[in-house]
C-alpha cells in the first residue's frame, strides 16, 4: 500500500472527525448559553410574581413545557427506531467517514 492509495481515506477520516469534533464543542456551547437564558427567564418571572408585578399561571408554563418536552422525545425516538432501518445505495465507503464523525461528535460534546 502506497501514500496516494491511503491518503484519500486519512483525509476523509481525519476531516469527518475534525468537523464532528468542533459541531460537538459548538452545539455544547450553545445548549449551554440556551439553558441559562431559559434559566435566568424564569427566575425573572418568579422574581416578578414575588414583587407583585405580574401573575404568572404555572399551571399553563407547566404544561406547556411538558408538550415541548414531549415533542423533543418523541423525534429523538423517531430519530433512534430509524437509525436500524435498511438504507439502500449507502457506499462502504462512507463507513469510515460515519465512524469518525460520531467519534468526532462525541469527543466536542465531552470537551464543550
Amino acid at each position: 500500500m502506497t501514500a496516494p492509495d491511503v491518503l484519500p481515506l486519512v483525509s476523509t477520516v481525519g476531516g469527518g472527525f475534525l468537523a464532528a469534533a468542533l459541531a460537538g464543542y459548538a452545539l455544547k456551547k450553545v445548549i449551554k448559553i440556551v439553558a441559562v437564558i431559559v434559566g435566568l427567564f424564569i427566575a425573572a418571572l418568579a422574581y416578578l410574581e414575588y414583587q407583585r408585578i405580574i401573575q404568572v399561571d404555572w399551571t399553563s408554563l407547566q404544561a406547556l413545557s411538558q408538550n415541548g418536552i414531549t415533542m423533543v422525545a418523541n423525534a429523538v425516538t423517531h430519530i433512534s427506531n430509524n437509525i436500524d432501518a435498511d438504507h439502500m445505495g449507502i457506499s462502504p465507503n462512507l463507513i469510515p467517514l460515519a465512524s469518525s464523525t460520531s467519534a468526532g461528535l462525541m469527543l466536542g460534546l465531552a470537551r464543550g
